[in-house]
């Protein structure tokens, strides 16, 4: 299916909320001015996640990232409101996300750096899968980078295909911008950055591993029926890949990143604050992380 929202337009209003968020930075100690400001970053960064919805949805029929954007959308726009009602407290996350964006965009705009990674993930993919010793070739992409992981199974071609989105990127540069906009020393920032980054490149790594043995296999070739006319495939090999990837190790994935901020909490205390910032824009309740999660904050 095609996308709906090219991906030049959400790169380029990607931009924009990141310059946004910058200049609500950049403007933090000039009181209403700054919050202004930093209110409309958040408000524009709703709006992003919007223009996203229907790709999670429709084109990569991705049930729990589609879902994550719709509730993305009132939180992002909720955050906002709250800036600019005086909670400055979310100056904090305001910084985080520009961070994030200073780190993420610069892999999903030029084609250099975006190549570099998707083929080196690709490569370290494809020597575990032969290391356990499955017959897999690493082939060319629809994007044109050496990235395609083929598998022959019961005389049918399954491939699949490393794209940014899995390289753990995104993951990685969500803790790399929470770690770098908190108050915290230096040392205790890069322990907690190196634990947080390590661990996600390794656990996605073994991601890309079952997601790609599992379709070149047909593990999961069950209700076959079911799930092709509830996701529109007309594929029904690709029945594996959607548990495989969709449900199965994207739900994993939201608990490793519960499991993650756990422990990078007991590196860098000072995340709660931020995750407590998260939680009242989510769910507009005061709640004590340290004491729930039993983390000294000092």
């Amino acid at each position: 299916m095609i996308d709906p929202v090219p991906l030049w337009i959400t790169d380029a209003v990607a931009w924009i909320v990141v310059a946004a968020f910058l200049a609500g930075w950049a403007l933090e100690s000039r009181g209403k001015i700054g919050r202004a400001v930093g209110a409309t970053a958040w408000v524009a960064f709703g709006g992003f996640w919007l223009l996203l919805v229907p790709r999670f949805a429709f084109v990569m029929r991705s049930p729990i990232e589609g879902a994550l954007a719709v509730i993305a959308v009132p939180a992002c726009a909720y955050a906002g409101y709250l800036l600019w009602s005086g909670r400055d407290s979310l100056f904090t996350l305001t910084r985080a996300v520009a961070v994030m964006g200073l780190i993420y965009l610069p892999f999903e705009t030029i084609a250099v750096l975006r190549e570099t990674a998707v083929e080196t993930v690709a490569s370290q993919t494809y020597a575990v899968i032969t290391w356990l010793g499955y017959d897999v070739v690493l082939t060319a992409g629809p994007n044109g980078y050496r990235s395609g992981l083929e598998f022959t199974h019961a005389g049918h071609t399954y491939a699949t295909h490393i794209v940014l989105a899995c390289t753990g990127l995104g993951s990685m540069t969500i803790f790399a911008g929470l770690i770098a906009a908190l108050e915290a020393p230096l040392t205790r920032k890069l322990q907690a950055a190196a634990a947080a980054v390590g661990i996600i490149y390794v656990l996605n790594i073994v991601r890309n591993v079952f997601i790609a043995v599992a379709f070149g296999n047909q593990w999961f070739q069950v209700f076959v029926a079911e799930i092709s006319a509830l996701v529109g495939y007309t594929d029904p090999g690709l029945v594996s890949y959607f548990i495989a990837d969709r449900v199965i190790a994207q739900s994993m994935s939201v608990v490793a990143l519960v499991a993650i901020a756990f422990l990078v909490v007991r590196i860098v205390p000072e995340l709660l604050d931020l995750l407590e910032e998260a939680v009242y824009v989510l769910t507009n309740t005061e709640i004590d992380l340290g004491k729930a999660l039993h983390v000294d904050e000092r």
